[in-house]
C-alpha cells in the first residue's frame, strides 16, 4: 500500500490506524523491504503514531473533564444534603431524641 493510496491518519478510525501501524511495524521488523520502502513505511508509521497519540490525549482530556463534572455534582449533592440536615437541627427534638 503506497502513501498515495493511503488515507490520511485523521481520516481513519482509531482501530484502522492502529492496525495499519501494526502492519508497518511487522513489515519493518521483517527486514524484507528495500531501503526506500523502509523509509516510506517508517515515515507513514510516525504519522500514524502522532495521530494516535493525539487522539488518546484528547480522549484522556475528555475523561478527566467528565470525572471532574461528576465530582462537582457529587460535591454539590453532599453540600445540599448537609445544608438540609443542618436546617433540621433547630427543630424540636422528638421523644426518641430526648435523653429522659
Amino acid at each position: 500500500m503506497s502513501d498515495q493510496t493511503c488515507p490520511a491518519p485523521e481520516e481513519q478510525s482509531f482501530g484502522e490506524a492502529l492496525a495499519e501501524l501494526d502492519r508497518i511495524v511487522a513489515q519493518l521488523e521483517g527486514g524484507q523491504l528495500e531501503l526506500e520502502e523502509s523509509m516510506d513505511r517508517y515515515e507513514r508509521g510516525v504519522g500514524l503514531l502522532k495521530s494516535l497519540q493525539a487522539r488518546l490525549a484528547d480522549a484522556q482530556q475528555k475523561v478527566t473533564m467528565l470525572i471532574g463534572e461528576l465530582e462537582d455534582e457529587a460535591t454539590t449533592t453532599e453540600t445540599t444534603g448537609s445544608a438540609a440536615g443542618a436546617a433540621g437541627q433547630g427543630a424540636a427534638p422528638t421523644s426518641e431524641e430526648v435523653p429522659f
